[in-house]
């Protein structure tokens, strides 16, 4: 007799051993059987195994379904078609430990669950041991604070550049996930800089209303406590390294000239660029990374002028600092008009405000 022959027949014996009212008794024992050879059973036994489970999950009781999830999710070759139906349903403690473990679980299965079923189920795909860019942009997108608060502590969670820019603006109300983001190595640390710039702006805004008389001090603390962070930020981040060595070897030999910071730009190399700017225009790299996060464009403008840039270069600029959200043909436009309006002597004037500013700890 064959092995797949052998097989039907314990699976025979299985589901007449009982009375099919008593189908939670066989789903165990054709659980038992598959799991006792998980692992070695070829495409056509696995098929069986999918259309004997599926058939007798009709009608078995929550706590049936649950104890078979949870063995079942273990399983590096468990039937698909019952895996999926797993995932899909409805109660967590059936669905929960097949989101979170299973193998088997494909990402269109976790995007297509993450779109349509509850909280808890985004719960539990946030605790897989990896969740890939298209599962965690959905998770983002869908879930609740809990939903996003595991993503983003789960050490396996990778994120897209527009994931990231999400993390950042939730972390904004929420100080747990903002120090979760933090602490990611892999955020990139231009979404690290906008969110240090802007959480500082709003704490700034309501201690200054709060203290009014003391607005000075309180913009000079906040400023600061901010340049600290993006020092941190900067010292633990070997990419950052990599770039400022390399830039400063070309300013040293004369050779940072404006088709090579265009190339930085283009390329949507933040940590070039700023190093760039930050040598060509002789600002600290805190003053250049803080212009090219927040949301105004002027400090843009002024440091593309007074370094004597192009047009096309200063676009490049505001382009990379846009990030996610291009321009409107409209806005360029009326950049590109305060930028030709703009004399670089002015230019130079206001970097000297900036530097002045820079060194009283100003933002």
């Amino acid at each position: 007799m064959s092995g797949y022959e052998s097989l039907l027949d314990q699976l025979e014996d299985a589901i007449d051993g009982g009375s099919l009212s008593r189908r939670a008794d066989v789903l165990r024992r054709v659980t038992d059987l598959f799991m006792s050879a998980s692992g070695s059973f070829s495409e056509p036994q696995l098929e069986l195994f999918d259309e004997v489970m599926t058939r007798l999950l009709d009608g078995v009781e929550l706590a049936a379904r649950a104890a078979f999830g949870t063995r079942l999710a273990q399983a590096i070759d468990a039937p698909l078609s019952v895996i999926r139906r797993l995932a899909f349903d409805p109660a967590i403690e059936v669905a929960g430990p097949v989101l979170s473990h299973s193998a088997r679980v494909t990402d269109e299965i976790l995007v297509e669950n993450a779109k349509t079923m509850s909280q808890d189920h985004l719960l539990a795909i946030s605790k897989r041991n990896k969740v890939r860019e298209n599962v965690t942009d959905v998770l983002l997108a869908r879930g609740n604070m809990a939903v996003v608060s595991s993503t983003a502590e789960n050490s396996g969670s990778r994120f897209s550049s527009h994931g990231f820019s999400a993390l950042v603006e939730k972390a904004l109300n929420d100080n747990r996930l903002a120090l979760c983001v933090w602490s990611r190595p892999d955020i990139p640390r231009h979404e690290l800089i906008s969110l240090f710039q802007r959480v500082s702006d709003e704490v700034r805004a309501a201690l200054e209303a709060a203290r009014p008389r003391q607005a000075d001090q309180i913009g000079a603390a906040v400023a600061a406590a901010g340049e600290r962070l993006q020092h941190v930020a900067r010292a633990g981040s070997g990419v950052f390294r990599d770039a400022r060595r390399e830039v400063e070897e070309l300013h040293a030999q004369g050779r940072l000239e404006e088709p090579t910071i265009l190339r930085f730009a283009n390329s949507k190399d933040f940590d070039r660029t700023a190093v760039a700017l930050s040598l060509v225009c002789d600002v600290s790299i805190g003053v250049v990374e803080r212009a090219l996060v927040q949301k105004r464009v002027e400090q843009v403008i002024v440091l593309a002028r007074a370094a004597g840039l192009s047009w096309e270069t200063a676009k490049a600029l505001l382009l990379l600092k846009a990030g996610q959200a291009e321009f409107a043909p409209a806005d360029l436009d009326q950049y590109c008009a305060s930028f030709a309006r703009l004399q670089r002597k002015t230019a130079n004037t206001a970097l000297q405000f900036y530097r002045l500013r820079d060194r009283a700890g100003g933002v």
